[in-house]
């Protein structure tokens, strides 16, 4: 039988609970759960001595219980001294139950894992895991590696493995548990093991020489696997491709007497790059099917009119665009630009964020039904329900990666009027290395601005340490007589908004104090819209000369006086953000620094990622280099929700793999599209909404 048609529930300790927990993680069958893959492994096949631990360290100890107690520190606990002659260690369990208790009597054998951690009395573990052993059993340590799987509230390690083993048990004793749908040529070109053997190997590594592979991320099993995750979800990427042709969209003319004006009436002429974008976006628009373009481009490449000389396109037929953008901020950015740039045309722009309520949104919503509202710019506020267009052409969305996949299909809903789609603009200034783009947004042709504004400095980094924060003063000091203005970035605390506003507070009370004859600003993500929007004007207009902020200037915020940029605690920022905000100065026609202000001690990663900011102004090289740093996860950020995060890829480690998945996917489509099918079923990750956007 197929694992596939094999239920969880008939496993040894799936009940109709631990079935719940499963179905969180989309687990329902047999086949779900070996696709559920380890995120570490626990090496238990040596115990260490007690005298041999230090803080920090993970480690199985194993010794014999001296006393078991419940105390009062504060918080009701037991705790269990074990000693293996060579010292002592204390146990503790803040959740325990009466029977637990009596079975840890004095002279019990234990063996644990844990993490340790400095105590009042020396060192101890928090809630390890634990066993009691026999005088046999204590002569030998565990055999393997121990997987850590990722979980669910109330699923335990031990249930995983308990479930694991036994489905990994029918998978060694069934060889066609797992159907193999990868052609046989395509794995003997390749040189991978089949599914089946792939997939115990990386839940049930053998060797330390097998682990380090797993960890590197270049263990065959393991690439193998990654191979066919890649692969399924650049299927489906063509797919949508091959859908998005199918369907109707809004024709739009290339060329139009409105367009003709508003460029005719710029301060300054269309880069090279800029202009060859603009010529892609007015070969798609014109076809019968919905344009579907990713724009790239480096921070203040010009993307922002590139956008607007696509919405005039559509505008001058007649017809309506929407622009979403992820903050209010850079959405009241986009306003003002919109504005300021289209004032001589006759082009009704508004803007919808949350902050818009009552009689001002009625007003709004009825102007936009009813054709009124020509560009209408906002958040995510664009893709609420009562929103309705009266023809809704082309979706801009700015920084695309901050949006979640639902978000996108539901604004682009809103466009679906008598079988015809509305085309797609999606711009990100967080470049993007090429191989990848091509592999994760293959269903988009994808174009590059690669020529910066005539007359745009590169900005000089500096990289210094907090002690030296002083001269960081008196420089401002000396650019604020000069008029110019600054740029003065918190920490970001990514644990807590509430924190890094508190931050910012800090600083703002801390530099009132130090610059008394300047005035000093500041903005949060707390703040109300009203708030925010009166304080970034009075920055704009040069009535404030410092503003302290957080990261919520990261993208959109254009001030050409501001000539430098103090990002404090530099180090706990990645690549890509620290140019991004690096981005905000330099926009002027003088020189414009942006200091790095870093907290000592630096770790290799922060001292090797603040030598990559100070080497180079090359968004693509920061960004190639920031995924090698950090990994997928907080390259595109753990918190967004528009990448999707693989089972067992990692796009740092198996880029390597791209090019061959792309000539994979092309032979299936062309010649297998059962296996396509069969794929796409297995790792159904990748829900139809995905497909759909």
């Amino acid at each position: 039988m197929s694992a596939a048609a094999i239920p969880v529930t008939e496993l040894k300790g799936a009940g109709p609970a631990v079935a719940r927990m499963l179905s969180r993680l989309g687990i329902h069958n047999v086949e779900d759960l070996l696709l559920h893959f380890p995120v570490q492994y626990q090496d238990r096949t040596r115990v260490t001595p007690v005298a041999r631990l230090w803080p920090g360290i993970q480690a199985q100890v194993q010794g014999t219980v001296e006393l078991t107690s419940v105390v009062f520190t504060g918080k009701r606990s037991m705790l269990v001294r074990i000693s293996d002659g060579t010292g002592f260690l204390d146990l503790r369990f803040f959740y325990f139950s009466a029977a637990q208790q009596a079975r840890l009597t004095r002279g019990t054998l234990l063996r644990c894992f844990g993490q340790v951690r400095t105590a009042r009395g020396g060192l101890e573990m928090i809630h390890p895991e634990y066993q009691v052993v026999d005088s046999l059993e204590a002569t030998t340590a565990s055999a393997g590696y121990t997987p850590v799987y990722p979980s669910t509230t109330g699923m335990h390690q031990a249930t995983w493995r308990k479930l694991l083993r036994q489905a990994i048990d029918r998978a060694r004793e069934d060889s066609e548990l797992l159907q193999e749908f990868l052609p046989m040529a395509l794995l003997e070109r390749e040189n991978f093991p089949n599914l089946q053997d792939a997939i115990v190997q990386v839940h049930v590594p053998e060797s330390e020489q097998e682990l380090a592979l797993l960890r590197h991320g270049n263990h065959p099993a393991l690439e193998r696997l990654a191979f066919e995750e890649l692969l399924v979800h650049h299927l489906c990427l063509r797919i949508r491709r091959q859908q998005c042709e199918h369907r109707a969209a809004w024709p739009v003319a290339a060329t139009s007497p409105m367009v003709h004006e508003f460029v005719d009436q710029l301060p300054f002429q269309l880069t090279p790059g800029q202009t060859q974008v603009l010529q892609d976006i007015g070969a798609d628009l014109g076809k019968a099917f919905p344009m579907q373009r990713l724009v790239q481009g480096d921070v203040g490449c010009g993307k922002t009119v590139v956008a607007m000389i696509a919405a005039l396109h559509v505008v001058s037929a007649g017809l309506q665009v929407a622009v979403m953008a992820p903050t209010e901020i850079l959405a009241e950015q986009h306003l003002q630009s919109f504005a300021s740039q289209m004032a001589g045309l006759d082009i009704t722009i508004a803007l919808l964020t949350g902050a818009v309520k009552g009689r001002a949104r009625e007003r709004l919503l009825t102007e936009l039904r009813g054709g009124k509202v020509h560009i209408l710019i906002g958040t995510h506020a664009l893709f609420q329900e009562d929103i309705q267009f009266q023809q809704l052409a082309l979706v801009v969305v700015d920084e695309q990666h901050r949006f979640g996949v639902h978000q996108r299909l539901a604004l682009r809903n809103k466009g679906v009027q008598a079988g015809r789609y509305p085309h797609q603009l999606i711009m990100t200034a967080t470049p993007i290395p090429r191989t990848l783009a091509m592999t994760l947004y293959a269903d988009l042709d994808c174009s590059i601005i690669d020529t910066l504004p005539v007359g745009r400095q590169p900005v000089e980094t500096v990289v210094m340490p907090q002690s030296r924060r002083d001269q960081v003063i008196e420089r401002i000091t000396h650019l604020c007589a000069a008029g110019r203005q600054i740029f003065w970035v918190c920490p970001l605390i990514e644990e807590s908004d509430s924190l890094q506003c508190q931050a910012a507070e800090n600083a703002w009370q801390q530099l009132t104090e130090q610059l008394p004859d300047i005035c000093v600003g500041m903005i949060h993500g707390r703040m109300p819209a009203q708030e925010k929007e009166r304080i970034m004007g009075q920055f704009s207009k040069g009535e404030i000369q410092v503003l302290v902020a957080t990261t919520v200037i990261e993208v959109g915020v254009n001030v050409p006086n501001a000539c430098l940029m103090v990002i404090e605690n530099a180090e706990r920022m990645g690549l890509s953000q620290l140019h991004q905000l690096r981005g905000r100065v330099g926009r002027g026609a003088d020189a414009s620094v942006c200091v790095l202000l870093y907290q000592s001690p630096l770790s290799q990663l922060a001292k090797e990622r603040l030598a990559v900011m100070r080497s180079t102004n090359d968004g693509f090289v920061i960004a190639r280099k920031d995924l090698e740093l950090r990994g997928p996860g907080e390259f595109f950020g753990t918190r967004q929700t528009g990448m999707l995060a693989f089972k067992i890829a990692d796009l740092g480690k198996h880029q390597h793999l791209l090019p061959r998945v792309q000539r994979s996917a092309a032979e299936l489509l062309m010649h297998d599209q059962i296996t396509v099918n069969r794929l796409i079923q297995r790792w159904n990750r990748f829900a139809l909404a995905y497909s759909q956007v």
